[in-house]
């Protein structure tokens, strides 16, 4: 019985979320409480809720530092000389211009947020694929490929796998680094090779280059007033080295992200805006997207708070276990892998995350299957590299509109190199001994 009402739960949970009858927030808080009382849990149920919201406050806590702190050192210019480095490197050469355009979308997604990289990337480069007459579906196919495959400790569908099973990000992302390595290899590739199908189409086999600096005459982004105001181009290298002190201290150390990212945005408020004023300013800024996504995971909290405590999940593992043969449970994780990115077109993050994901994991787990398998082989291309491609994600459609491509055109363009790539990461997972074949 308890089993039944856990499946029903989901079911309900993926339908008002997925036909948008309800927000995520309020779905996941909502029905598993309903499902809860209908279990007879009955006053246990607010204890669950504070329990499950406890073990996710130092995620929740670690995103809306993450996001602020990335948002600090863009406000005061950190990318600007990167992307005219970049700019002045690619020339009109359509294999420098396609890997640039890979190149700065993948330091835009540094704060893991897709729409600012979409919304940095495709109008920097849009000028030079309009001047020579490039494929423009090549323009958001490297930019969809580059934020694919950065998923990164603090971006959404990392941050959801991990609450969703009560992981650190760390323990789910270090061992993921070696086929994301693969992942951007990849680009790169796809890259030269569709830059080289440019130059032929275009006819120049041989490449060409303009006058040094030529090319910034129709790129250079004119900065408003108050963008000016917030620069520090002086302190360029100070923001560097923090980005890249906070990033290792996450990947090479067990200190907590959430404590990193903390100290990480302390001293890039102090260093780059002493005025107490203006750091008010920046972290208001930037507190609507980074409290958005904070909100979700204090009610996902809710939700898997209820389904572990409550006994839902486990009732339902139980069950699913009979119809797993214990020969099969070891190649779930690789066959989720295999299938994770067209999974993004058919679920949302949240629905597949805190809906379909925990029941598969615990049910292979009670088989001798790590859960975090399961969790590692669905960020291989569930809202990673699908995110870009799926109409279930606003940024797609801001991706194809700053681009002026039809959302169609973009999907059958993108999509076999987004499940390709997907694949590649999936197989490298093998080979490193993350999860097996």
């Amino acid at each position: 019985m308890l089993a039944l009402i856990g499946v029903l739960t989901i079911a309900a949970l993926l339908y008002c979320i997925m036909s948008k009858r309800m927000s995520p927030i309020a779905a996941l808080i909502l029905i598993p409480t309903i499902g809860a009382l209908i279990a007879g849990c009955g006053l246990e149920t607010p204890k669950y809720i504070v329990s499950g919201i406890t073990k996710l406050a130092p995620m929740a806590a670690m995103f809306v530092f993450a996001i602020t702190f990335f948002g600090v050192v863009t406000d005061a210019g950190m990318f600007d000389p990167i992307i005219k480095r970049i700019l002045r490197f690619v020339g009109v050469n359509p294999i420098r211009i396609i890997i640039g355009t890979g190149i700065l979308a993948l330091i835009a997604h540094l704060d893991g947020n897709g729409a600012v990289t979409f919304l940095i990337t495709v109008p920097t480069m849009l000028p030079l694929f309009d001047k020579l007459g490039m494929d423009k579906r090549m323009l958001i196919g490297i930019t969809a490929l580059s934020a694919g495959v950065n998923f990164l400790p603090w971006t959404g569908p990392m941050i959801r796998a991990a609450s969703a099973l009560n992981i650190s990000t760390h323990d789910l992302f270090v061992p993921l680094i070696p086929a994301q390595l693969c992942g951007l290899a990849f680009m790169i590739f796809m890259g030269y090779y569709w830059g080289k199908k440019e130059q032929k189409r275009l006819g120049l086999a041989g490449g060409f280059s303009i006058a040094s600096g030529s090319s910034d005459q129709f790129h250079e982004k004119e900065l408003t007033e108050e963008e000016k105001k917030l620069r520090r181009p002086h302190l360029f290298w100070v923001n560097i080295l923090l980005v890249v002190a906070v990033l290792g201290t996450m990947v090479f150390t067990k200190i907590s992200p959430t404590v990193a990212f903390m100290i990480a945005l302390t001293l890039a408020l102090i260093i780059n805006y002493p005025n107490v004023k203006m750091q008010s300013e920046r972290i208001n800024a930037h507190a609507k997207a980074a409290l958005m996504m904070a909100s979700i995971l204090f009610a996902a909290g809710a939700f898997t708070g209820i389904m572990g405590g409550s006994g839902m999940l486990k009732a339902m593992s139980e069950a699913a276990v009979n119809f797993v043969p214990e020969s099969f449970a070891s190649h779930v994780p690789f066959i989720t892998g295999i299938i994770s990115m067209p999974l993004s077109l058919v679920f949302d993050p949240d629905s597949y995350y805190f809906g379909i994901m925990p029941v598969v994991a615990h049910t292979v787990e009670m088989l001798g299957v790590p859960a975090i398998q399961v969790a590692q082989a669905s960020i291989m291309g569930q809202m990673t590299t699908g995110f870009p491609v799926s109409p279930l994600t606003p940024a797609t459609f801001l991706l194809v509109s700053l681009a002026g491509v039809d959302l169609a055109d973009h999907q059958k363009f993108s999509i076999p190199i987004l499940w390709l790539a997907s694949i590649i990461m999936t197989f490298a997972c093998v080979v490193f001994g993350v999860f097996p074949i």
